[in-house]
């Protein structure tokens, strides 16, 4: 009997404990989809170096390891690097930016250390890893969110009927919901003109943050608290998240072809 209440304790600690930690960003499968589009638009010459940097490793293999990190105290710094809050009714800039940092000022730091061709291969490939994954957080909506809700971590909801945020929801259940793996996404991406794979590339990087704000704000204004989301939602929103992915893939392609071209 005091097993089974042992037991039961340990049950309910960790189901309070995971319901207090944030979700990932994106999830493992959305992080290696931008990586692997990637990695297949990268130029030649730029492909060779980012293969020396990280000894062979793919742009898909190092893309979670921003979040793999995350349970080192030692890199505790890097975690507002994942995401950036302003209220709605405003733009990134009308108030005092963060002085720990967000994801747009990460996103420029790694720039910076990548183009240093001074500083050391294994400080490069560190800030390189870091890079892929903060542009695919960038194009997850719930990443430029506000700071009230935790970027919608404290906003709950119903998937299925299972109680969730929508953080999550947009970090992992819409994906896995789609049931797809990285490779298929990969696969199965929409066809797009010339023109619009160059409007995209060259696209900056506020436009993205605008982007995803957009998107956020119409996240927020077709969900409700609590409310029981299925079926329609996914019909909703499931080929936005694989628009974002495929843009974040091709804009961090172009990112580094600009970088280490």
């Amino acid at each position: 009997m005091k097993t089974a209440v042992n037991c039961l304790f340990i049950l309910m600690f960790s189901i309070s404990v995971s319901a207090s930690v944030p979700s990932p960003d994106w999830g493992v499968t959305g992080h290696r989809t931008v990586g692997a589009i990637a990695q297949a638009n990268l130029k030649p010459k730029v492909a060779k170096i980012i293969d020396e940097l990280l000894d062979g490793q793919s742009l898909a293999f190092v893309s979670t390891y921003a979040d793999e990190i995350r349970s080192d105290a030692q890199y505790d710094k890097f975690v507002p690097w994942h995401y950036v809050n302003f209220p709605f009714d405003s733009h990134y800039g009308d108030h005092p930016i963060n002085e720990e940092g967000d994801i747009i000022q990460g996103i420029e730091f790694c720039v910076s250390i990548l183009k240093d061709k001074s500083k050391s291969k294994q400080e490069r490939a560190f800030y390189l890893k870091m890079l892929v994954h903060f542009v695919g957080d960038l194009h997850q909506p719930l990443h430029v969110g506000q700071a009230d809700d935790r970027g919608g971590n404290r906003f709950y909801v119903k998937w299925f009927n299972e109680s969730t945020n929508l953080h999550r929801l947009w970090d992992t259940q819409l994906i896995e919901h789609y049931n797809m793996s990285y490779t298929e996404l990969v696969e199965n991406q929409d066809r797009l003109g010339k023109g619009q794979i160059k409007a995209i590339e060259e696209s900056s990087l506020m436009d993205w943050v605008n982007q995803s704000r957009a998107l956020c704000l119409d996240v927020y204004a077709n969900t409700t608290p609590e409310e029981k989301l299925s079926y329609p939602y996914a019909y909703r929103y499931t080929n936005v998240i694989r628009s974002q992915l495929q843009q974040a893939g091709l804009r961090l392609a172009a990112l580094l072809n600009e970088v280490l071209g």
